[in-house]
Formats: structure tokens, sequence, C-alpha cells
């Protein structure tokens, strides 16, 4: 919305919301919504959960920067969003193909193709493809995606019309791979080859459009095809040109890959070159990244159009001392035919007669390595005609009319086609695993692909295995990616050189942090001041450090490229600069250690800001309540307003920062960073991370001495083990935190402690012992004044009840969990005790109202966006639908929650569903396929008992019959 992705929650709201867009300004009756949402199967709580969700998307949508309400408008029989056509992308693309071809109509085709090709930028895929897809929706995408063909079909031949051959080519290559049986496209296709004059292309190209009609659909060739056929036949060959003399350096005959950056320049270069001003492209990119075999190639690739000449001319801007434009302006004027005897003394005058000698010509220039746009200015030609490539380590946004490109990696399959041009597709074949590690190490770099290359081919007895294990080691990569005069080092340091001193220092610091993609305050951290802005600039436009896009926030992230870091690292580990004049002497290791401190600091500062905010309470302990000391960066917009996505942006930094505050011994930081994300790898289901950092950070906590960090750590991986059903590892754990809290006097994480304790006995049968722990627990809850626990602990208490079938005592406490939960606003725990209600309904034989309990609980679980307790439900409701005989219905619910618990590693839940799925299969009649299930939850149940969970007669779920399908 307004250029920013809102966080919608779970797929149904999402749903609803495209509904409601793909008839914007129409109403949609909840009936409608219903059968989008759940197709022939909706729930007796349908209306209710519309009306949740639409309530959602308000509040969405008002955060956004929408009304609140006036959005979505409620109706008699449904709902209506009302809306601008230019604030909906689909209807934005309507219009624009409708006043494109009005252009088309009044013959202005310029403008008709402006309109078409913004149309087809609003374009990322196929539409709502992120989402189940609705057979109400099928009329309107299936329109929409025969406008857009049409719309690209008008706007390749005004291109083809306009000259513009060779991008028509390439785009309709593309097009055809998704749509071979389109006849336009390959007429399209032929005409433009045979205008190219690739008349073996186009012969080949109408050859294959035969052959695929023929294979696919039994059929010839249209009219219009055959047409452009018999035109190709009967077109006369194009006479060939005398060549221009040309300056350009050899095009390299191993060139590898960019094909869209290709063809985006060629377009460039043809657009604008019956303009009245120059066409000025800037190649700009990290050190090594091929920007001037890139320029080289284009150059080559357009030189009929500049009959006149190609120049070319190294400026040396990465250089200690670059060329000056007054030096360099001799050697472009001596190539225009000036002799040294007429040759003007100062800038301006020969600066004036390189404009005077281009004017009227039609040549193209590469300026390559230039270091500042004042370098570049004077060599550009003053009028239309000519084309000038320039490449840069930096970005030149100074550099007026110039049309910035970023040439980055390659993509992996481009850099394996490089790599095999180099030492041979049989021998990368080989080893496949090795030439996946080499291309890794080398960050897909072009140059680094290059030196690993030369080497292997060199040494052919070497196996690939080999380079790639000596790379695997950070500290001597650069080392090993050297040979000859190619050297990877070599580049970067000519980049490094050129840094003020603030941004080297921040670029050596940033070596320190590891591979993770980091927002801007970190570098003002690593510098200890308030702001770095300025810094991060220097650093992004000398392309050491590389924007990596909005994360899941919206906020802009950075990162090193590996070989980048390891240089960086490198010279931070130095403690001292280039001594050939290069940057002043690194800090010491304690200087070091102080900047990744503030680093981390910041990171739990803004860490236990979201925790505090997330729309669930976290049973467990996540934060000291202990002031965090050191440096503090601003919290982000929208970190209290929806701190779980500010989670998913920083999740990977999370783990990352744990890991470098262990490297570190930074062992406070890393039990506390490890326990501020805990809520979040709780509501997401991030168990990995969850046992990973802890495990982490325990050892940190011992390291430190510090008996609540070790009580936090490991009532949390207590927690975690329970949820993998390692009863046993989990039971040691609790108990060993509980010990721990009670000798700090921290009552709150006594109480959780405790009452997993509980849970591990009651999981194992031994109820009146739970019943006493969960009891005793409830008591400490008390005592520190805290109503979220005891909300929970008052659940564990009624789920003790429910196992020992004492069904009044349960409910008793059930409704007081539930009374409770809705007095402090805490409707996470609401929907757990809803739950339960609905499992307390289920077992006095209340089907529906169990099943009303359960979609009821869904709905908050949906909208608070927690797909882990989405699943946990999805199985109660898959198996209240297996009993009340909507088996269809039971059987999908039951597969899909089988298979998020086995991604979680849920051992219990999946016997449990093994045991339904079972079941299900007898009541259909399919006794041979219900064995395999039954034996799989037996072998579960008994590793289970192995590790200490028993499942005592009390505890399974009652016997019923399952209503059998007719």
């Amino acid at each position: 919305m307004a250029g920013r992705a809102l966080p919608l929650g779970g797929p149904k709201p999402r749903m609803l919301l495209a509904t409601l867009l793909l008839q914007a300004g129409t109403p949609v009756s909840t009936d409608l919504l219903v059968e989008v949402l759940w197709p022939g199967r909706a729930p007796r709580s349908a209306a209710a959960n519309i009306r949740t969700y639409v309530h959602s998307l308000r509040r969405r949508l008002a955060e956004g920067g929408g009304a609140a309400t006036d959005r979505i408008e409620s109706r008699s029989a449904g709902y209506l969003l009302t809306a601008e056509p230019e604030e909906i992308d689909l209807l934005r693309f309507e219009n624009q193909v409708a006043t494109a071809r009005q252009a088309l109509a009044e013959q202005d085709p310029r403008t008709a193709l402006d309109l078409l090709d913004r149309a087809d930028r609003l374009w990322r895929g196929d539409p709502l493809d992120d989402l189940t897809h609705s057979h109400v929706w099928g009329s309107t995408l299936a329109r929409v995606g025969e406008l857009r063909l049409s719309a690209n079909e008008q706007r390749l031949r005004i291109k083809t019309e306009l000259g513009w051959h060779d991008d028509v080519v390439a785009e309709l290559r593309g097009l055809l791979t998704e749509h071979p049986l389109r006849e336009q496209f390959w007429q399209q296709l032929v005409l433009a080859l045979g205008a190219a004059g690739r008349h073996a292309e186009a012969l080949q190209a109408y050859e294959q459009a035969e052959q695929t009609l023929f294979e696919e659909l039994g059929t010839t060739p249209g009219p219009q095809l055959r047409a452009a056929g018999q035109r190709l036949l009967d077109a006369p060959r194009p006479v060939e040109q005398p060549e221009s003399v040309c300056q350009l350096p050899l095009d390299l005959p191993d060139f590898t890959g960019r094909t869209e950056l290709r063809a985006d320049l060629l377009r460039l270069v043809r657009e604008r070159a019956g303009r009245q001003l120059p066409t000025v492209a800037v190649l700009t990119g990290p050190p090594g990244v091929g920007k001037s075999a890139l320029a080289v190639r284009i150059a080559h690739a357009v030189r009929a159009r500049f009959p006149d000449g190609q120049l070319h001319v190294d400026l040396a801007g990465t250089a200690r001392s670059p060329r000056s434009p007054l030096d360099v302006l001799p050697e472009l004027l001596h190539a225009l035919g000036v002799r040294d005897a007429n040759m003007p003394a100062n800038l301006a005058e020969r600066s004036a007669l390189l404009r005077s000698r281009l004017s009227g010509k039609r040549m193209c220039i590469v300026l390559d390595d230039a270091g500042s746009s004042a370098q570049v200015r004077p060599l550009l030609p003053g009028a239309g005609g000519c084309a000038v490539l320039v490449t840069s380590r930096l970005r030149l946004p100074d550099l007026e009319g110039a049309h910035p490109t970023e040439v980055e990696v390659l993509p992996e399959t481009e850099a394996n086609e490089l790599l095999s041009g180099l030492v041979g597709a049989r021998r990368l074949a080989a080893e496949p695993e090795a030439t996946a590690d080499i291309l890794r190490f080398c960050d897909y770099l072009p140059l680094a692909i290059r030196v690993a290359g030369a080497r292997l081919r060199h040494r052919s007895r070497w196996p690939l295995r080999t380079l790639a294990d000596r790379l695997r080691d950070e500290h001597g990569r650069l080392d090993e990616l050297r040979v000859g005069d190619l050297a990877v080092r070599a580049s970067v340091t000519l980049s490094y050189d050129l840094l003020p001193e603030q941004a080297a220092r921040a670029f050596r610091l940033l070596g320190l942090l590891g591979p993770a993609p980091f927002p801007g305050w970190v570098v003002a951290a690593l510098l200890d001041r308030e702001g770095a802005e300025d810094v991060l600039d220097a650093l992004v436009d000398a392309h050491l450090v590389e924007p990596v896009g909005p994360d899941a926030a919206g906020r802009p992230r950075y990162r090193l490229h590996d070989l980048l870091r390891c240089y960086a690292a490198g010279r931070a580990a130095e403690g001292s600069g280039d001594h050939n004049g290069g940057h002043a002497d690194a800090e010491d290791h304690a200087g070091r250690r102080d900047a990744v401190q503030r680093v981390l600091t910041g990171y739990l500062t803004l860490a236990l800001h979201a925790a505090e905010a997330m729309p669930i309470h976290f049973f467990g302990v996540f934060s000291t309540g202990e002031d965090t000391r050191g440096w503090r960066p601003a919290a982000p917009a929208g970190l209290v307003a929806d701190p779980a996505t500010w989670f998913e942006a920083e999740r990977r930094a999370g783990v990352a920062a744990v890991e470098l505050a262990a490297e570190w011994e930074l062992n406070e930081l890393a039990w506390r960073l490890a326990a501020a994300f805990t809520p979040y790898f709780d509501l997401r289901g991030h168990h990995e991370d969850w046992h990973h950092t802890h495990v982490i950070a325990l050892a940190a906590a011992r390291r430190a001495g510090s008996p609540r960090g070790r009580a936090i750590m490991l009532r949390n991986l207590g927690q975690i083990h329970l949820y993998r059903d390692a009863y046993a590892d989990a039971l040691d754990a609790f108990e060993q935190s509980y010990r721990l809290f009670l000798w700090a006097g921290y009552d709150r994480g006594a109480a959780i402690a405790l009452s997993g304790i509980g849970t591990v006995l009651r999981i194992r049968g031994e109820n009146t012992l739970a019943l006493e722990r969960s009891r005793q627990a409830l008591a400490l809850c008390a005592r520190a004044g805290d109503r979220h626990s005891e909300a929970a602990i008052r659940l564990a208490i009624g789920t003790v009840w429910l196992a020992k079938q004492h069904y009044p005592r349960a409910r008793e406490w059930f409704l007081g969990a539930y009374e409770l939960s809705a007095e402090i606003g805490d409707r996470h725990r609401e929907a757990h005790a809803l739950n339960r209600l609905g499992l307390l309904q289920q077992r006095q034989g209340n089907l529906a109202a169990a099943r009303e309990h359960v979609d009821r609980a869904i709905a908050i679980f949906d909208e608070l966006g927690d797909d882990h307790c989405v699943g946990y439900a999805n199985q109660h409701l898959g198996e209240l639908c297996l009993y009340s005989g909507d088996l269809a219905h039971a059987r999908l619910l039951l597969v899909n929650s089988l298979s998020a618990h086995r991604r979680n590693g849920d051992r219990r839940s999946e016997a449990e569903i093994s045991e339904l799925l079972g079941r299900l299969h007898e009541a259909l009649g399919q006794s041979d396929r219900s064995r395999p299930h039954y034996d799989r939850a037996l072998r579960i149940w008994r590793e289970l008992a192995a590790d200490g969970g028993t499942r005592s007669h009390a505890e399974r779920r009652p016997a019923r019959t399952v209503p059998t399908s007719a």
C-alpha cells in the first residue's frame, strides 16, 4: 500500500482482501467470500470469522495510511472495497492499456509504447500466486491474463515498427518459453529476426513454430504466421557495410551471461540514438564484477549503429593519481585527426574542440574506470548521435543525464557457465559438489572465477576438491585467488585506498560482523557516533557495501559480499593500514571488541522492545527486567506496531548476533540476545534457531557465572525439548531451571519452570504429582503478580483434570483461564482456552459445540499470525470433522497438520494424527490403508515411552464410532 508491503496475517485474510480487490467498487456477498475461504466445507462460524478478518484488515489498512473503515464498507449481504483506480495495480494496468490503444488510434506510437511499457512494469509474476487459487477468481484472472498477452503483442509490434528488433527478439524468446502455442508471438519473432538481418535464425524460428504447433496441437501455422515465413523467403539479403576503424579492446571470447543487462543497455543505446542529446550510460559495480568487459561487449555489439568509429580510453580512476581530463583529451582528439600543432592548451578549449569534432558524427566512446563525474564531464559529446559507456566503481550520481546501470555478481547458472568455459564442462560434471563450493567461495564474482579457472586450467591433474578445500578457509581465501597479474585482493585494495578515513574504518569493522545483512544503524554503532548516513553512502557509492533491498519490515538492509568481508576482516585483524599511502592504523583487539559490543547491545535493545510489543504473551522468560546499558539505536518506525515483522527481518541477524557474542566472549549479551528472540521463535515455530541459539547461549551463561542466565536458557531449552517430545531432557532442564530461579529469588521464572515440570509429569501419566506442581506454580505466580502466566497455568491445571476425566473440574479451570485472559486482554491465551473448552466438549460428546469453540480459536490464532497454533487447532478440528462424518474435510486438515508437525519434529502429534488417519481409512472401508497409519502411531508411542513419555488410559481419546461412508 502506497508503495510498501503491509503484513495482513494468515492466508485467509489475504484471500478475503484479494477477492474484494478483484471486484473493487462492487459489493461482494458473504456467501461468495465463504466459498473462497472454505470451498464446499464452511464452518458454522464462517460469518463470524469473516467479520473478524474484516476487522483485522481494516486495522491493518489504517496502519498503512488508509481510512480505518472507509476502505471496506459493510453492506446488507456482504462487503464492498472502495479505492481509486490509481490505487490498484490491476486497474492501473487496464487503464494504461486502454489509453495506449487510444494513442495508437491517434497515430502516436511513442506515447502508446511508453504507456504499454509502464503497464507491463506493473507485473511482478502471476496475480495472487502466493495464495491458494479459488475458482471464484477464475474468469477475472483469465480475462486479465489475456489482456496482458495482447498488450505485450501490441507493445512488441510498435517496437518492431520503430526498428528495435534485437530488443523484441530477446523479449519474445522469454514469452515463448511461457506461451509456446501463441502463434502471434512466433509471427512477431520471425518478422523481428528477419528485419534485424538474422535470416538463418528467422528461418529456424519458423521451423520451430511449425514443429511445436504440430506436436502439441496437431495443426499447421495459421495464415499470418505462414505469410511471415513467406515474406522472409522473398526478402533480399542485406548488403554488408564496410567495417569502421575501432579502438575497442578485444571482446572476451569466453564472455558469459548478462543477458538481461545487455538487452537493457542495447535498448537504451538504440532508443536514444536519434535524440538531441548524447546517450550516456554509467556501469557501476564492485571490484572484479566485470564492468569493463560488459562495456566492451556492448560497444562491439552496437558498432554497426556508430559507423564513424568507436573510441576507448582508460581513465585510471582507481589509481593513486587518476588521469586528468586535460591529459586524456589529446588521446581522444588524436584519434579524431587533430595534430599536436593544433592542440589547445587549456581544458576548456580542448573539451570544446572534442565536442566540435564529434558534432554530426555517430560514434561510441568507452570511458573505462572513471574516478569521478568531474573527470568524465569534459570528455562527453555536446550533441546527439553519439553514445558513451562509462565504467566506474563509484555510482557518479551527479553526472547529469547519465543512465545508471548496476552490474552485480553472476547468478549461479551463469557463474557455472563461466567456469565451465575456462575449465571444461566434463571436469565440472565429474565433481558437481566441489564446483558449487568453488563458485560459492568465489562469491560468484567474475574476476575470482577467472582466477580459480586459470589455476585449475594450469593444474589439470588437480581434483576440483583440492581448490575448494583451499578456498574454504576465509583467512587464506584471498591468497588463493591470485594467478599472474590477476588478484582479487589487489583489485579490492584499489577501491579501499580511495575511501575517506571514517568509511575505511567502518568497512574494516563491518568485516567482523559475519555474513548476515545488516540495517543502517549498525555503521553508526561501529563508529560510536549518533548518525553515519554519510559513511554508509560512501561505502555504497564505492560498491564495497551492497544494498540488498527492503527487508520484511520494508527497511533498507546492506551486506558485504563474502570476498569483500574477508578482505575487510583481514584489514581489521592486521592492526595497520597500507604503509604505501593507505589508511591509518586499525583498532587493537579491545577497540574491535568494543565496536562489536555496541552493535550487539543495539540489537538487544531493539529485540527487547519488540518482544514486549508482541501480539502474544510469551509463556516463558525472555527478559530479566534489567535496563540495557550501552549503545542504543533509535527504534525504527513500526517496531511496536508490528514487532513480528521486525523479528522476521532480523531473524538471521539475531542468530548471527548470538554466535558473534559467544565468539567475542560477550557472554552476558549472548544469553540475553537468545532470550529476547524466543517469543518470536515460539510464535513462528523456528525450533532449529531456538535450540541452536540457546545451546550456544547456555554455555555463555555458564562462562559468565550467571545463575539467572543459566536458569532462563534451561527453561527455554526445556520448552523446545517438550515440543520435540524429548521428555527426559525437558524434565531435567526444567528442574535445573527451577532450582536456579529459586536460588536467584525470581518467583515468576520459578513458576514457569515448575509449570513445565507439571506438563512433563502429566504427559508421563503422573497426574496427581502434575496437579501438585501446577498448584505450586500458581501460588508462585500470584506472589509475583504475573496474571498472564496465571492464565496459562490455570489452563494447565484444567488439562490435568481433563486427563483424569474429571470434566466439571476441567471446565471450571478452563472457564477461569478464559475469563482471566479476556479481562487482561490476552487474546492468544483466550484462543488456547477456547481450544481446550472445545476439547472438553468433544470428550463429553458435544461435537457441534466443540467445533464452534475450535473455529473461534482458529480465527483468533489466524488473526494474530500464529501459524504454529493454527496447525494444532486444525488437528483438533480435523478430529472433530472425522467424528462428525465430514471425512473429506477431516482428511485435508489432518494431512496438512501432519506435514506441519513433521517439519517441527512433533512426534507426539504425529502419532495422534496417524491414529486418526487409520480410523478415517477404516470408516472409508479401506482397512488395507489404515494399517500403516496404526503401525506408525504404535512405533512412535513406543519411542516416546522409551524417552519417559507414556500415554495413560485417561489421556487417550475415548473410543468413538466414526460414521462410515455410504
